[in-house]
């Protein structure tokens, strides 16, 4: 049986935002220090240890005396410069009564987009591990617009256990786990102790709404176990009000749900195009072309596309999609997408003479390209 958290040397905890203030009411100071501990014990465990901590907005939003969060993008960035320096100023010195030294990573989706900056920052990470640093790391929400933000830390989360290879996300919640029915509603749900990541059930049972404070909800963690499981990682959704959870899921105690990885991990490379890169366009493929990229591991030819979505440059990354509009592989374009359309449907073999020159006989290569 796998042991998510005992058997990981690596790994990734997320805090959600009611955890560390306290349902909005401020940073609950205890329970960071609470986790603090359980982090120094795994830490004299031998593991190494990287933090994901929401809650920057909402104790900004308790600073600066706002009951409900804001709609408008400045004010967002304002709740979170302020809240910032409570929140590192908080783990800072909780961790510090254990003689652990701490260090501020703050990303957007475009530090992990850009090759050189994804290499850097994950250079950077590995480097704060290696001195016995824990790194805490948010969403730079302070200057990140819609077209740069991960969205909810969950996905923040996965994206960095993928970064440093970690072998488990743990993720902390107010919820003990995943359910299979909504337990707000029905009071037989039960829980669900173990399951494959990626499962399309999960997805349908994850609805729900987040709280007036997070951003994410179940379903944004299902889908960050999804993620994770890419470079290998086995994911455990628990209750961070749980006593000393961290420590007895690293003891091995089963708590919370726990998805596992079904699939070797995706080289650091691919992991890149399924994950960091921003999707520019979109190309829709015929039945043949969707089973020769997921069966035959082929790259993918003009004469399988069937239409074409976008304004995107030879060299962005584009989705694929099958049947119903469903992702089925991303990867990094040969040609624009004005050219793109003009050679549809067409063989390779047809490029230079549409064209006037041939490029590549792939539209995209199946060493730049991901299936999903």
């Amino acid at each position: 049986m796998i042991r998510a958290v005992a058997d990981a040397r690596r790994l990734v905890i997320k805090v959600g935002s009611s955890l560390v203030t306290d349902e909005g009411r401020g940073l609950d100071r205890s329970a960071i220090k609470r986790w603090a501990a359980q982090v120094a014990a795994l830490r004299a465990r031998g593991k190494q240890i990287i933090l994901v901590s929401s809650g920057a907005i909402a104790e900004g939003m308790q600073r600066l005396g706002w009951s409900r969060r804001p709609h408008a993008l400045r004010e967002l960035q304002a709740a979170a410069a302020v809240g910032q320096m409570g929140l590192v100023q908080c783990y800072e010195s909780c961790f510090g009564e254990h003689g652990l030294a701490t260090a501020q990573v703050l990303l957007t989706h475009a530090d992990l987009a850009d090759r050189e900056r994804y290499l850097n920052a994950r250079s950077t990470l590995l480097t704060l591990l290696e001195l016995g640093a824990v790194p805490v790391i948010n969403e730079n929400d302070t200057v990140v617009t819609d077209e740069i933000k991960f969205g909810d830390n969950d996905t923040l989360a996965a994206l960095v256990t993928n970064l440093v290879e970690a072998e488990a996300l743990v993720i902390l919640t107010d919820q003990p786990g995943l359910f299979d029915a909504d337990p707000r509603r029905d009071p037989g749900a039960k829980l669900i102790r173990r399951a494959a990541a990626g499962e399309a059930r999960l997805e349908e049972l994850a609805g729900g709404a987040a709280s007036h404070l997070a951003k994410g909800g179940m379903l944004t963690k299902v889908l960050a176990a999804k993620r994770a499981a890419r470079s290998g990682a086995h994911t455990v959704i628990a209750s961070g009000r749980e006593p000393d959870v961290l420590v007895r899921l690293a003891d091995g105690e089963d708590l919370g749900t726990q998805l596992t990885a079904q699939s070797m991990p995706l080289a650091a490379r691919k992991q890149w195009l399924a994950d960091h890169l921003a999707v520019s366009g979109r190309l829709t493929l015929d039945p043949g072309a969707v089973s020769a990229l997921a069966r035959g591991g082929r790259s993918l030819l003009p004469i399988g596309v069937t239409a074409v979505e976008g304004d995107f440059a030879r060299g962005a990354l584009v989705a694929c999609s099958g049947a119903y509009g469903l992702d089925v592989a991303r990867g990094l374009v040969n040609y624009g997408a004005g050219e793109t359309r003009r050679i549809l449907r067409r063989p390779s073999s047809e490029i230079e003479s549409i064209l006037g020159y041939v490029a590549e006989p792939e539209l995209i290569h199946r060493d730049n390209l991901v299936l999903l």
